[in-house]
């Protein structure tokens, strides 16, 4: 009989964190609706999820700040991006 691992219920700040993280992945994807050419849309899409998967394993609650941070920057670029391509 292999021993199971049981998952440990988050803090409340691991929890706040996570939601901010989901948070900052749902308005990326509404952002890159926006795109008008479909092609780079596609390319953008699997941008952001790779960079989401490629920092999924960060478990320091500073570096998934300074993340965030990195994050909600870049997804204003893209908005400001798409906005002057309408």
């Amino acid at each position: 009989m292999a021993a199971s691992k049981i998952p440990q219920a988050l803090t409340f700040k691991q929890f706040l964190l996570r939601q901010q993280v989901l948070s900052l992945y749902r308005d990326v994807h509404r952002a890159l609706r926006r795109v008008p050419d479909d092609k780079d849309r596609a390319e953008l899409k699997v941008w952001a999820r790779e960079e989401f998967k490629r920092n999924k394993s960060q478990h320091e609650e500073m570096a998934i700040r300074m993340l965030l941070t990195q994050g909600k920057r870049t997804l204003r670029e893209i908005e400001s991006t798409v906005t002057l391509a309408r």
